[in-house]
């Protein structure tokens, strides 16, 4: 031990322990020093690009929206009429709002239980490694298909089978508003459906991420304590790991709602509020895929405007999810 520390004693006279218990050198080279500048530079560049892409970004929609904003103003929100007949032109997106939301909300009731589910199932020893392995790539594989494709998929397989599920839910359940039309075939069910099984990779592997990466002393520290595997499970891992469940549910939403092409193609693209989830249904996103190629003039900012009321509940998203990330974190901390 003693030859040790005398061989190594230049080292340690070098370094000095700073007030949070880690080493740094006293002795640093000129070149060490502006490695270590240039890289703080490049680091701090492109954090700075990223926030003033964004700003360009919604600098460029907020100006191209400005004629729509002043020619309707709030009431743009709150109506339903979407006529780009020139002369009679008026435009409103509370149908379009109102599907984005409802399209989003749905498919997180379908796809989080699912999410969490499958992480926890995953994450925990239920089944040998090599199983586990190949699920993980399967669910991650969701991921990589391309939207068109869940679209076309949509149409030729969930369509038929949602149409008659629809009409047992009307037949039966009728007299909810939510059920209160026959479907037709294209709607709001169908479309939430499929934005369900796009969002499930993300809920599903940040959340086995989280899990994952819980210290084992948890889950020992409860074992010993007499509790059960899953009271374990549920009492104690998932809310240690709560804070990236619900970073990862908040990003499934913001997925969700920007979600274009699968959903244009199945949710039948009525401009008309209905508060049945089996009538047709719009959202922003496809509203903007549907008709930005053929607008102009006062049509081209009401797009506009459509589209930066899509960020900015974005970004209210974004920012809800940051806070309620912090509140659970302060919490547990």
């Amino acid at each position: 031990m003693a030859l040790a520390v005398i061989k190594y004693y230049p080292l340690f006279r070098s370094m000095t322990v700073t007030p949070q218990g880690q080493y740094a050198s006293r002795l640093r080279s000129r070149t060490e020093k502006g490695i270590d500048g240039v890289f703080f530079s490049l680091t701090a560049g492109f954090a700075i690009s990223i926030g003033v892409l964004l700003l360009s970004i919604g600098l460029v929609v907020t100006i191209n929206a400005l004629p729509a904003i002043q020619a309707f103003g709030l009431k743009f929100l709150i109506t339903s009429e979407w006529n780009p007949v020139s002369g009679r032109e008026a435009y409103g997106a509370l149908p379009m709002i109102y599907g984005t939301l409802v399209s989003a909300i749905l498919a997180l009731l379908i796809a989080v239980p699912l999410g969490v589910g499958t992480a926890i199932f995953l994450s925990e020893n239920f089944i040998p490694l090599a199983f586990r392995t190949v699920l993980v790539f399967m669910v991650e594989l969701l991921a990589a298909i391309p939207s068109v494709v869940y679209g076309l998929w949509g149409i030729f397989v969930l369509i038929p089978i949602t149409k008659e599920i629809g009409r047992w839910l009307h037949n039966t359940l009728g007299w909810i508003p939510f059920f209160s039309t026959m479907p037709r075939g294209p709607g709001m069910l169908p479309a939430a459906l499929v934005l369900a099984i796009m969002i499930l990779p993300i809920i599903t592997a940040i959340s086995r991420d989280s899990l994952a990466s819980l210290p084992p002393e948890l889950r020992q520290a409860s074992l010993g304590l007499g509790a059960t595997r899953w009271g374990t499970i549920f009492r104690v891992l998932i809310p240690a790991a709560f804070s990236g469940i619900v970073g990862a549910v908040m990003l499934a939403l913001g997925r969700a709602m920007g979600e274009t092409m699968a959903v244009t193609m199945i949710i039948g693209n009525a401009n008309q509020l209905n508060l049945s989830i089996l009538a047709p249904a719009n959202t922003i996103s496809s509203l903007l895929a549907n008709q930005f190629a053929e607008a102009k003039d006062l049509q081209v900012a009401a797009l506009m405007y459509a589209a930066l009321v899509l960020v900015i509940m974005t970004l209210i998203v974004n920012i809800l999810a940051e806070y309620i990330v912090g509140q659970i974190q302060a919490k547990y901390d």
